[in-house]
């Protein structure tokens, strides 16, 4: 599952326009949100973000209220659904410098959560990724206007 995520990563970081390195992504901590702790605010103010990536957010939003999970198929559906999603966010991706650095911030750890919701092998598991999904893409606007 490693080169998986390292994979994802590297596909993120070339497909926009400026990156930054990147560690690579503890995935024993997806759950918990980690991230939370690397990411920064504008000063006191949210990150301006484009309105292509604001829009992507959205998407992920609606597939994720959308999208029924009753099953392993449903799931894993979601799970393309968010790629899909998350693959307009990068291709679009236009923000340069301290903004663009702390989208990758949040961004990289959820590109391992999808990956982990398209191979999950039980509803528990699918549920509990999908919860963590859900909450990472909500904190978003914490961040990013």
């Amino acid at each position: 599952m490693k080169p998986i995520i390292f994979t994802l990563i590297l596909f993120a970081l070339v497909s926009c326009k400026e990156s930054k390195k990147q560690e690579n992504i503890d995935t024993e901590n997806l759950y918990a949100n980690t991230w939370v702790k690397e990411i920064k605010l504008d000063t006191d103010a949210k990150w301006q973000a484009n309105s292509e990536t604001n829009e992507g957010v959205q998407k992920m939003k609606n597939s994720i209220k959308e999208q029924k999970t009753n099953t392993l198929s449903e799931y894993h559906q979601l799970a393309q659904k968010l790629n899909n999603d998350k693959n307009y966010v990068i291709k679009n991706c236009t923000m340069k410098g301290d903004s663009h650095d702390n989208l990758h911030i949040w961004l990289l750890p959820l590109l391992a959560k999808i990956n982990i919701l398209s191979e999950v092998k039980t509803i528990k598991e699918a549920l509990k990724i999908k919860e963590s999904i859900k909450d990472h893409i909500n904190k978003y606007e914490d961040y990013f206007e």
